[in-house]
């Protein structure tokens, strides 16, 4: 298994970063796409609006997490590119990381605006600013906006997460150990 020197990889508090979100995401997608689902089909019975409450509080985590990853990444940037990878395919990396950064804000803010245009609102009983007035016709456009938005970064996470394993698997690269040290080179 090869090594890497620490230029090579992702620094300890940029991985942090990295693995949380993964974690919040693990949750958050499968929590989202039942909690509707569920909602609908019992026309919202309990424990609907806990999965609503839980589903919001950690929208806002993950808003928050991914504006502390982008002004990381922007302060301290990134490792090298692996120096196997095609002119091409360092391009799509890097389009698919800052599309990954973009949604990752985008998605939870777009949620709050929706939520926003319902009027105050209270998940677990804690305060959370409105960002626009009430309005329940846009309330349901952001809504819609915001479910493409998340099934748009769930397509963008199956690229990364594709892209990484081929990587490994496949080429047997360099590419993993960036955010997973411990996997090393496999060629």
């Amino acid at each position: 298994m090869g090594t890497c020197d620490d230029g090579a990889v992702y620094s300890r508090s940029a991985r942090w970063l990295h693995w949380s979100t993964v974690a919040l995401l693990g949750v958050q997608i499968p929590v989202g796409l039942f909690m509707v689902r569920y909602g609908v089909a019992t026309d919202f019975a309990a424990p609907s609006g806990v999965l609503y409450d839980g589903h919001k509080l950690l929208g806002l985590l993950i808003l928050l997490l991914a504006a502390g990853r982008l002004a990381h990444r922007l302060a301290r940037g990134a490792p090298p590119s692996e120096p196997s990878l095609a002119a091409w395919q360092k391009t799509m990396s890097h389009v698919t990381h800052w599309a990954i950064y973009a949604m990752l804000l985008a998605v939870p803010l777009l949620g709050w605006l929706a939520i926003s245009y319902y009027g105050p609102f209270r998940p677990f009983g804690l305060a959370l600013p409105v960002l626009a007035a009430e309005n329940g016709d846009r309330a349901q456009r952001f809504f819609a906006v915001h479910r493409l938005a998340a099934y748009a970064l769930i397509v963008l996470i199956g690229m990364h997460v594709g892209a990484a394993l081929f990587h490994y698997v496949v080429r047997k690269d360099g590419v993993m150990r960036r955010m997973l040290p411990s996997a090393g080179q496999r060629a």
